[in-house]
């Protein structure tokens, strides 16, 4: 039956890519020109209101997980933000000339994408893969988590629509509409670059493939409140970042490391906030809640603080937005240091900012290595110190980590649904995964008059030691 299954599978892959490779031949040669219009329209009709609200509905009954506002919000910010992050950017041809040492880059597309997208983020992450993968020529192959399975059919027939409106083929976006594991894994062997946003199974599955791939390491984002934090500022927005679609972003807060003279007032910011502290008692049952035979219980991924309470039997109020717990503790003892993907967020003190450092390498360490933190003050050394001495591949300086990592418009971060965690997280990249990580380039070169350097120019410091 598995043999049967698995020939079937590739079967049915191979046949999704010889389609897709062809309409990526046939754009080969297109102009940049031609590459942004084509880029720019096929978003467009994907984030006009009427399509994005169909779509952001649909993501939200299909999977049950996060609220409609914040996929809609998402939704528009991340494929907007993702075209203006390309707007002006060379893909076609010569993208770079080094006059001194006279080279030059042409680009040149990867061909058939294979994007494994999860169940939460539905609508964004696959419309920002294929806006990423059209900008350099390439096509691009879904394979939606089968829980949101009908929203990446929409965003591909959408898409694929506009692609035939300019001109184009539509095959240059397919998107598996019956996903399976055995169909992920024949795309992820038969396609030429991986794109996978998911668990830690999914991202060793992706470079077990043989195929070269862009996985992104797991989440467990950890932030610092200093001594001199904004209270009220931080509060607020570590409650927008921790409940924003309901915790379905790999960014938002797990933990906060409070420095112990505003930790009680910063609790009581964050209570106003509607965050709810539990009681020993209840921290005991939302541990329950939370993790069943040592594993995240699916029933809580995503949904709101008063499902979390039910299946738990603590009471909150009805205005409660997210779960606190306090904890001192790191590691498999102490599964509240990990990631939840829930409004459940772990509440450390520290009193020397070392120690917060220290803290937030024990945390990711654990769980979430290379991924990002974040820090609330206004004390540049503290800063540096986080920057410079922690494994993360992103950081936040005054801001919600899942609203800051993936880009937005009060930041400097690219525009992406996908974040690399370099090797700290068995990830090839630390960047945040874009249209430049898409394309292949071949590097030109031309003959000029030897320059070599003496041994004085290239030892000099350290000839006569």
């Amino acid at each position: 039956m598995t043999d049967n299954m698995n020939q079937s599978a590739q079967k049915y892959v191979m046949e999704l890519i010889e389609r897709a490779r062809k309409a990526q031949e046939a754009i080969d040669n297109y102009t940049q020109e031609q590459v942004d219009k084509l880029v720019e329209a096929v978003v467009w009709n994907i984030v006009k209101e009427d399509t994005a609200q169909e779509i952001c509905k649909l993501a939200f009954e299909e999977t049950r997980m996060g609220d409609y506002q914040s996929k809609y919000a998402k939704l528009m910010a991340k494929a907007k933000g993702a075209v203006r992050d390309m707007k002006g950017q060379k893909t076609v041809g010569v993208i770079e000339i080094n006059e001194e040492k006279q080279t030059m880059k042409i680009a040149k597309p990867v061909g058939v994408v294979g994007a494994i997208t999860p169940c939460t983020n539905p609508a964004a992450t696959p419309t920002v893969n294929i806006a990423h993968a059209l900008k350099g020529r390439n096509a691009i192959v879904l394979s939606p988590h089968p829980r949101s399975k009908k929203t990446c059919a929409l965003v591909a027939k959408y898409a694929r629509e506009t692609l035939k409106k300019y001109g184009a083929p539509e095959d240059l976006v397919i998107a598996i509409e019956e996903p399976t594991m055995e169909a992920s894994n024949e795309l992820m062997k038969q396609c030429d670059l991986i794109l996978a946003t998911g668990g830690s199974g999914l991202v060793k599955a992706a470079y077990s493939s043989g195929t070269p791939a862009y996985g992104v390491g797991a989440g467990n984002a950890v932030v610092v409140v200093d001594a001199d934090a904004d209270i009220k500022d931080a509060a607020m927005k570590i409650r927008a970042s921790k409940t924003f679609d309901l915790a379905t972003s790999c960014s938002a807060e797990n933990s906060i490391i409070v420095h112990k003279d505003i930790y009680n007032n910063l609790l009581d910011a964050l209570k106003a906030e509607g965050g709810y502290l539990c009681d020993a008692k209840e921290k005991e049952l939302v541990q329950k809640a939370l993790w069943v035979d040592g594993h995240l219980n699916r029933d809580i991924v995503a949904q709101s603080a008063q499902v979390i309470a039910n299946i738990a039997g603590i009471t909150v109020n009805e205005d409660t937005k997210f779960i606190m717990v306090e904890e001192d503790g790191v590691g498999p003892e102490y599964p509240f240091s990990g990631e939840k993907l829930s409004v459940v967020m772990t509440v450390y003190k520290f009193a020397e900012f070392d120690e917060a450092v220290e803290k937030v390498n024990a945390i990711t360490k654990y769980q979430g290595s290379g991924h990002s933190c974040g820090i609330h003050t206004f004390n540049e050394e503290h800063v540096m110190k986080l920057a410079l001495n922690t494994k993360v591949s992103r950081m936040n300086v005054n801001q919600g980590q899942a609203l800051a990592n993936t880009g937005n418009w009060f930041n400097g971060m690219p525009f992406t649904t996908s974040l690399g965690c370099g090797t700290w997280g068995g990830n090839i990249s630390s960047e945040n995964i874009t249209w430049k990580h898409l394309i292949n380039t071949t590097m030109v070169s031309r003959y000029f008059d030897p320059v070599i350097p003496t041994d004085e120019e290239l030892f000099g410091d350290v000839m006569n030691d």
